[in-house]
């Protein structure tokens, strides 16, 4: 009886299976989220990360994939970014690209971190100088203490994914750089993936299989989604313009020429308020890297050095110094043991170089011409003009000039009504006048 109930059971059991199933396979999946990260990693792109992962497990993402193009970053910035990754409540993919990237520190610490990892062609990460550099103030003991923590740490991480961990005490001892074709040929590969672009990364991470912190395992489904990209904030883009090296240098440069050029045409603070923007926005953006502030004095110091040829000329000798102690300051504005690859592009430097030698050339060419310029306005602009005498001058008398009659004093003799004499100073408002050469025309 009970066989036979079971039965005609079974179709029906067989059909609400079915409609489970279908109703399982209808929920919509979470979206793949995508973050991207130019230039230099710092704390302000670490914190456009963090709010991307926020995000991310707000809307149940599928996954994260952070497109990471830059060429450098500050390291302690870095490492707080891996261990955010580390703790995510979802797949994280990082992947270096496009073709050309070279992610140095910031691609070794945020691939060993992520879930998965994926290069594009033509890309590498590391650095060819010991990930943990010696310090002043540090013991050898204390150093080595610091290299076997960064040792453990990274392989750990390695061995947890899967990926090869025989490079890693290379990296931290003496530095070591992998592309792409480097990364995926090691037994087991440093990298899972060697994808040409985003769609063909997503084709390759359908169905892979990751482990999250919590040990909750989750299987990706990315094909047929759109990726979605998180776009910054109008706040987080500005900074991250502003800790652009570059960028951060260039508007230091401009604080400089603004707070120059006051100097050469007063504009009743104008330009001095200009400069000052400038240089808050330049801070801003320095703030977020290890700069040398010595360096940022030099550059300032440099504007100051040219400001003296408008005061006291040196036939251009402090004009070439300050030029000088601005190239050599851009050159070492950054401390390249805690932000490898963080450096101001050499083109800018050649350019503000060459900007700042126009401009300082002329603000001393304009400065010279109003020296030899007469002075126009106040008693200083009566010298040089013609003067008619109105009473005798033995040596002193009365001469009219400018609208207006002046006592004056003969420097060379007397020099009756009507003549014309030249002003030659002004002492005590009284004119002192040479006499007109014969032939002298009014």
């Amino acid at each position: 009886m009970r066989g036979q109930l079971f039965w005609r059971l079974l179709p029906l059991l067989l059909l609400l299976g079915s409609f489970s199933l279908m109703a399982v396979q209808a929920q919509p999946r979470g979206p793949i989220l995508v973050v991207e990260l130019e230039g230099v990693l710092s704390r302000y792109s670490a914190g456009l990360v963090q709010r991307a992962i926020r995000d991310a497990e707000a809307s149940s993402a599928e996954v994260l994939i952070i497109h990471l193009g830059v060429s450098g970053g500050v390291v302690s910035d870095i490492r707080r970014l891996a261990d955010e990754l580390v703790q995510a409540r979802l797949p994280i993919v990082v992947y270096i690209a496009p073709s050309g990237t070279r992610s140095g520190a910031a691609g070794l610490w945020l691939t060993t971190a992520a879930h998965l990892a994926a290069m594009a062609p033509q890309t590498s990460f590391g650095i060819t100088t010991p990930l943990v550099e010696p310090t002043s103030g540090l013991t050898d003991e204390t150093l080595e203490l610091l290299r076997s923590e960064v040792i453990t740490l990274l392989s750990e991480r390695s061995r947890a994914h899967g990926r090869s961990e025989a490079w890693i005490e290379t990296a931290v001892r003496q530095g070591a750089l992998l592309n792409n074709e480097q990364a995926i040929a090691l037994s087991p590969p440093a990298v899972e993936m060697v994808a040409r672009d985003l769609e063909d990364l997503l084709t390759l991470l359908e169905g892979r299989v990751v482990t999250l912190a919590d040990g909750t395992p989750r299987t990706l489904t990315t094909l047929g989604q759109e990726p979605q990209l998180l776009e910054p904030t109008l706040w987080e883009w500005l900074l991250l313009t502003l800790a652009n090296p570059t960028v951060a240098f260039m508007l230091l440069v401009m604080a400089g020429m603004a707070i120059y050029a006051e100097l050469l045409s007063p504009t009743v603070g104008a330009l001095a308020g200009l400069g000052l923007i400038f240089l808050i926005a330049a801070v801003t953006g320095l703030t977020a890297l290890p700069v040398r502030w010595l360096a940022v004095i030099g550059v300032l110091l440099a504007f100051g050095l040219m400001a003296v040829d408008l005061f006291f000329p040196s036939h251009g000798l402090a004009t070439l110094l300050g030029l000088v102690l601005l190239v050599v300051s851009a050159m070492t504005m950054f401390d390249q043991l805690q932000a490898p690859g963080v450096a101001i592009a050499i083109w800018a430097v050649i350019l503000v170089a060459m900007l700042v030698t126009a401009f300082a050339a002329a603000g001393v060419f304009l400065a010279l011409r109003m020296r030899k310029t007469p002075v126009k306005t106040g008693q200083e602009g009566l010298i040089g003009r013609l003067a008619e005498v109105r009473r005798r001058l033995e040596p002193e008398g009365m001469v009219f000039v400018d609208g207006a009659l002046w006592r004056a004093v003969s420097e060379d003799g007397d020099v009756e009504p009507g003549e014309y004499v030249r002003v030659t100073g002004v002492y005590e408002l009284r004119l002192t006048v040479q006499r007109l050469t014969t032939g002298t025309q009014r």
